[in-house]
């Protein structure tokens, strides 16, 4: 690592709010019939964000849905109570999967580089069934939104290696 980043990551917030975004129809189905649900990729991102010292601001189940998405994340975006949305689901290439499509044109600023680092992480376990990975990540009105996919092994893997080493340093400069 440089001097500069050393100096940049010194200088972030340590402690920041989070709002976790679970995007499932199935889920967001059953919860309205008053079935109990597994929210295995929503609970890896609470317990790995509040391990690493950061608090869960909340929590919010949602259908897959271009306008669902598009209101919590606008929500968030004025929330002066947030630091950062983390999505879980809908990044994938069925016609259902429309995270993306809903959080890209809300961003300010896109962070190319995470959608790289995360399929050459996720091509280093699984193989070329990483190319099929969309995850995304960008900042928006000084947030960082990450847009990670719905299998708890690829939530584990982003959070790990790229979300909370940088999630700080990504806050400090979008707020500079």
């Amino acid at each position: 690592m440089s001097e500069t980043s050393r100096k940049h990551k010194a200088a972030a917030p340590k402690r920041l709010n989070i709002l976790i975004v679970t995007c499932s129809t199935s889920k967001y189905d059953e919860k309205n019939l008053g079935k109990q649900i597994e929210d295995i990729s929503g609970d890896t991102i609470e317990r790995l964000m509040k391990e690493a010292g950061h608090e869960i601001s909340g929590r919010r189940l949602i259908s897959d849905s271009e306008a669902m998405i598009k209101q919590v994340v606008r929500e968030a975006a004025v929330s002066s109570n947030l630091d950062a949305v983390i999505i879980t689901g809908g990044t994938g290439v069925a016609p259902r999967d429309v995270t993306i499509e809903a959080v890209k044109g809300l961003l300010d600023k896109e962070l190319p580089g995470f959608g790289e680092l995360f399929r050459k992480i996720s091509y280093d376990s699984i193989g070329s069934a990483a190319l099929m990975s969309r995850a995304l990540a960008g900042v928006i009105r000084g947030k960082a939104i990450f847009c990670l996919p719905g299998s708890p092994d690829g939530v584990e893997k982003a959070l790990k290696n790229l979300v909370i080493p940088e999630i700080g340093h990504i806050i400090k400069h979008s707020r500079d």
